[in-house]
């Protein structure tokens, strides 16, 4: 009985700690293409295109004007816009 509670509260614990990085915001001005292709609707070549046009233009200053980058339009924007941001920490 004792072994079950401390699995279950094992597991529960887990679970919180997945559901946690679930959330974490990607920062597109210093992600790397691995971390963009983690984003819905984004493969190798949107996430090369991200990283190039931000290396051409400068930081992002909002989410939205990713939708600037060739092959990436609003609909991709809004899929994903819960899990981007521009700053650290926001």
């Amino acid at each position: 009985m004792i072994f079950m509670n401390l699995l279950k509260t094992a597991l529960f614990a887990a679970l919180i700690g997945l559901s946690n990085l679930a959330l974490a915001a990607i920062n597109i001005n210093t992600a790397s293409t691995t971390e963009l292709e983690t984003l819905n609707g984004v493969g190798a070549a949107k996430a090369k295109a991200i990283v190039e046009y931000r290396e051409k233009h400068g930081p992002f200053k909002s989410v939205d004007q990713l939708a600037e980058v060739k092959g990436i339009g609003e609909k991709l924007v809004e899929k994903n816009r819960a899990n981007l941001t521009t700053a650290a920490g926001k």
